[in-house]
């Protein structure tokens, strides 16, 4: 299919006077748009489910989340892996994004460096892609072919490829171990894929790498448990959480978070199972270190 044949750069007939609109009725006319988002994406949950099952048991052994891109669709895998890192204590190791052109295109516009497969070589190779790994290759037109050499190059390695694209049937969604595709329609300002697709790519990556991290164990109840108390700021947000996830003071979440050397999941575990610091590591040794698991493994053993 040639590029100005793809859906994501058709007119939108619901836009087209867009420029003569009231303000009002223009940012009215971008809300209903992005209310076909949410539905475009709630068709995929099935397709992203699926990923994040596939995705977590990797990461959760030790691969790597790699998210790979052109343009916005890389610049917005660069947010999420920079993102993921202070919210579940994750290093830049764990997870990052690469985008086509390197640092330089996360602020400007690096062309051609999208329409060059061998940098997505170069990229993928200098970072040592293993079968471990977990590869989220993203591309509104699903055609870019920076990402789709890389998705091909990381499959090849037997990494787990996941393709995010806004066209059926495209190049990266037969090409993705795992694709996903809301089809969100034509651009309220023609070809302007910040928008929409934009949007539809923030969405999913978001669910992708929530699921991926609450599956890893990364979250127990709804807290992120993985902050690493290094500051005053820190170390009280470490202690609401543990008082908050096990339901007691903020004097006792102290203590317990002291008697734990400042390591969040292990105070949790100590105050939910009342064991010993022997135990409470001994019980997140057993399951991974997760923390609901931990618990219901203590009491199973009760």
């Amino acid at each position: 299919m040639q590029f100005d044949d793809l859906l994501t750069e058709q007119r939108n007939h619901r836009s087209t006077h867009i420029d003569r609109e009231s303000t009002l009725e223009m940012v009215a006319t971008i809300n209903r748009e992005d209310h076909r988002v949410a539905r475009a994406v709630q068709k995929e949950l099935p397709q992203i489910a699926a990923a994040i099952d596939a995705a977590y048991p990797k990461f959760d052994q030790g691969g790597r989340l790699i998210y790979i891109g052109a343009g916005t669709s890389g610049r917005l895998g660069v947010i999420d892996a920079t993102e993921l890192q202070p919210t579940y204590g994750l290093t830049a190791e764990q997870t990052f994004g690469l985008i086509a052109g390197g640092a330089d295109a996360l602020t400007h516009t690096v062309q051609s460096a999208e329409d060059s497969p061998e940098l997505a070589h170069d990229d993928l190779a200098a970072v040592n892609l293993t079968a471990q790994d977990v590869v989220v290759a993203s591309a509104a037109s699903g055609q870019t072919p920076y990402t789709l050499a890389a998705l091909d190059f990381a499959q090849k390695q037997g990494a787990l490829g996941i393709g995010f694209s806004c066209i059926e049937g495209s190049p990266l969604a037969e090409l993705a171990d795992y694709p996903i595709t809301p089809v969100v329609g034509p651009e309220i300002i023609t070809g302007a894929t910040l928008l929409k697709a934009g949007t539809a790519e923030k969405m999913v990556l978001n669910m992708l790498s929530t699921g991926i991290m609450v599956k890893s164990g990364k979250v127990y109840q709804n807290l992120m448990i993985n902050v690493v108390p290094t500051n005053g700021k820190t170390f009280e947000r470490a202690k609401k959480i543990i008082a908050e996830a096990t339901q007691t003071s903020m004097i006792a979440a102290e203590r317990a978070l002291d008697r734990a050397g400042n390591n969040v999941p292990l105070a949790i575990v100590l105050i939910e199972t009342k064991g010993t610091i022997a135990e409470a590591k001994s019980l997140l040794a057993a399951t991974g270190g997760h923390v609901s698991q931990a618990v219901k493994l203590n009491d199973d053993q009760q």
